[in-house]
C-alpha cells in the first residue's frame, strides 16, 4: 500500500478545486456525520421524540391498543398515535406488557386488523431496528437469487455498532450466522467488501491525518485508474476502515492529486453491483442524511412510488437520524419531505409515515 510516513498531496494545486457539489458535502456533512459516527447505537441515542414522552405509560398504552382492535371496526388512528410516538425500547415494553396480559402477541392481533403497506410499517414498528434489518437481510438472501441491492443498502450505511446488532438479531431470530450467509450468497469482490463492512473495523474517532489522507487517495488511484484492472483490496482497505471525517479528507486529497471526482473515478473503473457499494459508501461518508434523503427522493419521484424503501428507510432511521434527513431533503429538493410523501402515498399507510415526521 505504500510508505504511510509521507505526505503524498500538496494543497497548492492551483486552479484544481473541488466542485461546488463536494465542497458543500464537506461543509454540511461535518456536524451531523460527526454526531452519527460515535457509538451509533439506536438504543442510547437521545431523539427529540423520546425527549418529548416522559410521561410514557405503558399500560396506558396497551389499554388503548387492544381497545383499538376489539369490536366492530379498528381504531387505526390509535394505533398510529402509539407506534409513531414511542420510542423502540418503548415499543418493546408495550410487546411484552401486551402479551402478559392479553395472552396474545400484539403482532398477531394488527396482522389480522391491519393490511396493505400500513400493516407492514406498523409491525416493522413492532421490531427494534436491529432486528428490521436482519428480517430483510434474510429475506435478500433466502430461496433461489439473491437480492444484492438489499445488502448493499444495509450493510454500506450502518454504524459499527449497528452492524454489530444486526448480526447478533441475524443470529437469534434465524440461527445462521449472518457473515456466512453472506459469503454463501455472494461472491468475488462484492462479496469481500461486504464481508469487510461485517467486521464493523471502521474508525469511528473524530481525528484527521491529512497525510494518512494524502497517502490513501495515492494508494486509491494506484489502485484503480494508475494500472490495468483494479485493485479492490485496496478500495476495501480505505472505505470499510477509515471514519467519515478521515474519507472526506482523502476524497478531497484525491481531487486535488488527480483533478477528479472520487466517485467518477470508481464509476469508470468498476461496475454492477461492486459500483454501487463504493459509490454508497462514499456517498454516506460524504453526507449520510444527504444520501437518505436522495433515496427518499428517488423513490417517490417518476412514476410508482417504491414503498419498500420509504418503509425501511423510515423505520430504521427513526430512532438515529429521521428529522435530520427531513431537514436534509427540504435543503436538497426545496421540497417538504411530508408534502412529498402526502402525494405520493395514501390511506393509514400515508398518515403513519407523515407521523413519524412529527
Amino acid at each position: 500500500m505504500g510508505n504511510r510516513n509521507s505526505q503524498s498531496y500538496s494543497l497548492s494545486g492551483g486552479s484544481q478545486q473541488l466542485p461546488k457539489g463536494d465542497s458543500q458535502h464537506s461543509a454540511t456533512a461535518v456536524q451531523p456525520l460527526s454526531r452519527l459516527s460515535g457509538s451509533g447505537q439506536p438504543e442510547t441515542h437521545q431523539p427529540a421524540k423520546q425527549r418529548r414522552h416522559q410521561g410514557f405509560d405503558v399500560d396506558g398504552d396497551v389499554k388503548s391498543l387492544n381497545k383499538a382492535c376489539k369490536g366492530m371496526g379498528t381504531d387505526e388512528a390509535t394505533i398510529i398515535e402509539i407506534l409513531s410516538s414511542r420510542t423502540s425500547n418503548e415499543r418493546q415494553q408495550i410487546k411484552q406488557k401486551y402479551k402478559a396480559t392479553y395472552g396474545k402477541d400484539l403482532e398477531e392481533v394488527l396482522k389480522s386488523e391491519l393490511s396493505g403497506n400500513f400493516e407492514k410499517t406498523a409491525l416493522a414498528l413492532l421490531d427494534r431496528p436491529s432486528e428490521y434489518d436482519a428480517r430483510q437481510l434474510h429475506k435478500a438472501m433466502k430461496g433461489l437469487g439473491t437480492d444484492e441491492a438489499v445488502l448493499i443498502e444495509v450493510l454500506c450505511t450502518r454504524t459499527n455498532q449497528e452492524i454489530i446488532a444486526i448480526k447478533e438479531a441475524y443470529q437469534r431470530l434465524f440461527d445462521r450466522s449472518l457473515e456466512s450467509d453472506v459469503k454463501d450468497d455472494t461472491s468475488g469482490n462484492l462479496k469481500r467488501i461486504l464481508v469487510s463492512l461485517l467486521q464493523a473495523n471502521r474508525d469511528e474517532g473524530d481525528n484527521l491525518d491529512k497525510d494518512l489522507a494524502g497517502q490513501d487517495a495515492k494508494d486509491l488511484y494506484d489502485a484503480g485508474e494508475g494500472r490495468w484492472g483494479t485493485d479492490e483490496l485496496a478500495f476495501n482497505e480505505v472505505l470499510a476502515k477509515r471514519s467519515f471525517k478521515q474519507l472526506r479528507a482523502t476524497f478531497q486529497a484525491y481531487q486535488i492529486l488527480i483533478g477528479k471526482d472520487i466517485e467518477e473515478a470508481i464509476e469508470a473503473e468498476t461496475s454492477g453491483d461492486l459500483q454501487k457499494a463504493y459509490l454508497t459508501l462514499v456517498r454516506c461518508a460524504r453526507d449520510q442524511e444527504g444520501y437518505f434523503a436522495d433515496r427518499l427522493y428517488k423513490s417517490m419521484k417518476g412514476a410508482g412510488t417504491d414503498e419498500e424503501t420509504l418503509i425501511h428507510i423510515f423505520v430504521t432511521r427513526a430512532e438515529v437520524d429521521l428529522q435530520g434527513i427531513k431537514a436534509k431533503f427540504q435543503e436538497k429538493y426545496q421540497k417538504s419531505l411530508c408534502d412529498m410523501v402526502r402525494s405520493d402515498t395514501s390511506g393509514d399507510f400515508q398518515k403513519l409515515l407523515v407521523a413519524l415526521l412529527h
